[in-house]
């Protein structure tokens, strides 16, 4: 099953995605953006991991553009507690000229209705650097909520830095799609 937002398709990874995840996760900018890490990745890793990394615990998305089609970023649902319904949410967009556009608030809304709607889950966990400010204002717009600071908790470019932590629930998004009318929004 594909998951739909407005902007963006979400559909499961394929084989043939390896070497656009292979040169996103190779690219040292986005690496800087995010709080999770990797090592350099060559082709063949990529596609290793992609043959034998399959759980029903961890989803992983390509981020597909709608009106073009284009491959633009991965989305995750991963760590999933199927007994208390909560998970990790995670998201990179490739290219610089792909952000801002509002295809991250596309796919974080598209994950949030597809976590909350279709798998039951009860709650959502995320992550930022707290010098992310588009990804902070990103994720309030959505509706996340600030929980805490794990100080110098990530070590990038030669020193510790402390990452946001933030989450939320199936209730509060279901006020925010009433209230704020996203999914009937233009």
């Amino acid at each position: 099953m594909n998951i739909y937002g407005k902007k963006v398709l979400l559909r499961a990874m394929e084989i043939e995605d390896s070497e656009f995840i292979q040169n996103m996760f190779n690219n040292p900018e986005i690496e800087g953006l995010v709080t999770g890490w990797s090592f350099p990745l060559s082709l063949y890793s990529q596609r290793k991991w992609y043959e034998n990394h399959h759980s029903s615990c961890e989803y992983r998305f390509i981020i597909q553009t709608i009106n073009d089609g284009r491959s633009i970023g991965v989305a995750t649902l991963t760590d999933i507690d199927w007994k208390n319904r909560n998970a990790f949410h995670g998201m990179k967009i490739s290219a610089t000229s792909d952000r801002g556009n509002g295809y991250g608030t596309d796919t974080v809304m598209a994950i949030m209705r597809y976590a909350f709607d279709e798998l039951g889950l009860n709650r959502l966990d995320g992550s930022w650097f707290p010098d992310n400010i588009p990804s902070k204002n990103m994720y309030l717009r959505c509706g996340w909520k600030e929980e805490g600071i794990r100080r110098k908790h990530v070590y990038k470019n030669g020193k510790y830095k402390d990452v946001v932590i933030s989450g939320i629930l199936a209730e509060e998004y279901y006020t925010m799609i009433r209230t704020d009318d996203y999914w009937q929004r233009k």
